[in-house]
């Protein structure tokens, strides 16, 4: 361990799943002292957005080493929401500064995912899990956002795209309407019957979260050959092409649950070659780049960084 840097604690706060991780040092010297995994948020311009996220965050870091914690005075978090629901992210950062006693550091999940990607430098990156956006970012920091408007308006090619594709087809294949498929059994299973569908997917107060859910069975039955499963997928990559496409560059970083499964990721490989987009390897994740947002105020686009801190109190 580095004593001449305290711990900084990253936290990549998505819609599934919350990542937290402590690290010393810097650079070359750079060390993960804990790791740990909770349950995601619905985002914080969600209904109780502010209440939902900072529980989910502060659940997740419970699992870590408190006497490590104790030593954190930087906490970087890749959160959703963050520049579409102010009010609720000033409530998020108020009680994780004071539940931490650390300065909190706050962006767009997007963006920590490309501050990890390049390192904080300019790029163009495809984040694909639950839902799905593309930012660009140059050399002067200014910030172009292709989707990522969520799931009612956007995020097509997400996780939650193609699980509420793969529900629609099997209403399809119920009703009469679509052909057979294999994921009409795996979607009776999730509640007993077809019919009660609509509930299941209301049922936790987080339609999106839940729909993304299913989306890990119809990627399975694609690779297994069926029809239907394999034309969502390929649906999904051309959705997600065309939304790098669209940014201009020629080259993307893609990161992102969704498009680290092997067969997506052939299937979008593919799909980006068509439309003259080449793809380019991350140098890190969201939460180095959630690190990088904690202790770099220099950061090109600092100033959608949100920041508590805890010294100015």
């Amino acid at each position: 361990m580095n004593h001449l840097a305290a711990p900084v604690l990253a936290i990549d706060l998505g819609k599934t799943s919350c990542r937290a991780r402590i690290t010393s040092g810097s650079g070359d010297d750079l060390t993960v002292l804990a790791e740990a995994r909770g349950h995601g948020a619905p985002g914080l311009a969600d209904h109780e957005g502010a209440e939902l996220s900072a529980r989910a965050v502060l659940e997740t870091v419970a699992h870590l080493p408190a006497d490590l914690l104790a030593e954190v005075q930087h906490v970087g978090i890749g959160a959703a929401g963050v520049e579409a629901a102010p009010h609720e992210v000033a409530a998020f950062t108020a009680e994780l500064r004071l539940a931490l006693g650390a300065t909190i550091a706050v962006v767009n999940d997007a963006l920590a995912a490309h501050a990890g990607a390049f390192a904080g430098g300019p790029g163009t990156v495809l984040i694909a899990g639950t839902g799905s956006v593309v930012f660009d970012v140059d050399a002067d920091g200014s910030v172009k956002q292709i989707d990522g408007w969520g799931p009612w308006l956007g995020d097509e090619g997400s996780g939650r795209w193609i699980g509420q594709q793969g529900l629609e087809a099997c209403m399809r294949a119920f009703d009469g309407r679509g052909p057979a498929t294999t994921l009409l059994a795996d979607a009776e299973s999730l509640i007993g019957s077809i019919p009660a569908l609509p509930r299941w997917v209301s049922s936790t107060g987080a339609p999106a979260r839940q729909l993304g859910t299913f989306a890990p069975t119809v990627i399975i039955r694609a690779e297994e050959g069926d029809a239907v499963a394999a034309d969502i997928v390929d649906a999904a990559c051309a959705h997600l092409a065309v939304s790098a496409a669209a940014a201009g560059t020629g080259a993307v970083c893609v990161v992102g649950g969704i498009a680290s499964h092997p067969y997506v990721a052939a299937h979008l490989a593919t799909a980006m070659h068509e439309v003259g987009v080449d793809l380019v390897a991350p140098r890190g994740d969201a939460l180095d780049g959630a690190r990088l947002v904690a202790l770099d105020t220099a950061i090109s686009y600092d100033g959608r960084v949100v920041r508590d801190d805890v010294h100015a109190v």
